[in-house]
């Protein structure tokens, strides 16, 4: 089901567990209409992979991954074909042939090789083949330039074509979201091609709500302590400022351990679980005052 509103959506994404505020549940409504892919912009933690996977879950529609890395290319992206499978099926239809004394017609038996049933398919194809789906292409200014103009094509198109297939187009085109941790500038020219929304980190109404949503059992003062110390930790000079992934994480670390709010003692044992730097433990340890 589509929801017919920038609000519909959201009380749809909050009915599996995913808060949007206005701009985002705008920005996702008009890349369903519009049919345009979404660009999704912002630090690491703030819910932007969610996001893509709360829409798929909202919509009814199938979920595809793909991760981008450095050195990601397009046969790891789209299709390979299933080497093993074929030699076994070449020396199958050879021994049969050899066992009724026939000699295997060559042209035939090429032919076969390049069946669909012999096609892996990677996450691009798959996105084209599932319909209706959300395609997640999760952290793309990791990937390589040349990645990025091979995907401006998939996403111009919604088809591609496999020399020994032919071409395979998408009954209905992927929802595609694109997510970027601003490790680089991405192209202007993929950025054109879609919608761009920044994601900014929550509110701390909003990180409340989140925190309890996702984790009920807490205790609405430890889901505000919390919410607080990491809103402030936010605005010190951290090497990795904590996203909301890691406020949930801490969270649920505290609660593990009986918390039922923010005690600075078990806090600082407990940073381990919101901070990833040496150096900013040391420097939120040094404000440690404010985390009561």
């Amino acid at each position: 089901m589509i929801p017919a509103t920038p609000a519909a959506l959201a009380d749809a994404l909050a009915g599996v567990g995913y808060l949007a505020d206005d701009g985002l549940a705008t920005a996702g409504h008009l890349a369903i209409k519009l049919g345009r892919p979404l660009f999704l912009e912002g630090d690491a933690g703030v819910g932007k992979t969610a996001f893509a996977q709360a829409l798929a879950s909202a919509t009814g529609a199938h979920f595809v991954r793909l991760q981008c890395y450095e050195g990601l290319d397009a046969a790891q992206a789209l299709y390979d074909w299933d080497f093993p499978r074929q030699i076994l099926h070449l020396r199958t239809v050879e021994a049969a042939a050899a066992a009724a004394g026939d000699k295997p017609d060559t042209a035939a038996l090429e032919a076969s090789l390049y069946d669909r049933r012999f096609l892996i398919a990677r996450p691009l194809l798959q996105a084209l083949e599932l319909s209706p789906c959300v395609l997640l292409v999760d952290e793309i200014d990791r990937a390589d330039d040349e990645f990025e103009a091979f995907l401006l094509e998939i996403l111009a198109d919604a088809a591609i074509t496999i020399p020994e297939l032919g071409r395979i187009a998408a009954p209905t085109p992927p929802l595609t979201v694109l997510t970027s941790n601003r490790t680089r500038e991405v192209h202007d020219a993929l950025k054109r091609r879609c919608l761009y929304h920044w994601v900014e980190h929550p509110s701390f109404a909003q990180e409340v709500a989140i925190i309890r949503s996702r984790l009920p059992e807490v205790t609405e003062r430890l889901a505000a302590d919390v919410a607080g110390a990491v809103q402030r930790m936010r605005q010190l000079d951290l090497i990795k400022a904590p996203g909301v992934a890691e406020a949930l994480d801490w969270t649920s670390a505290l609660a593990a351990l009986g918390a039922r709010e923010l005690d600075p003692d078990l806090a600082a044992a407990t940073l381990g679980a919101v901070l990833k730097y040496r150096e900013d433990g040391e420097r939120v340890k040094a404000a440690a005052p404010w985390l009561a």
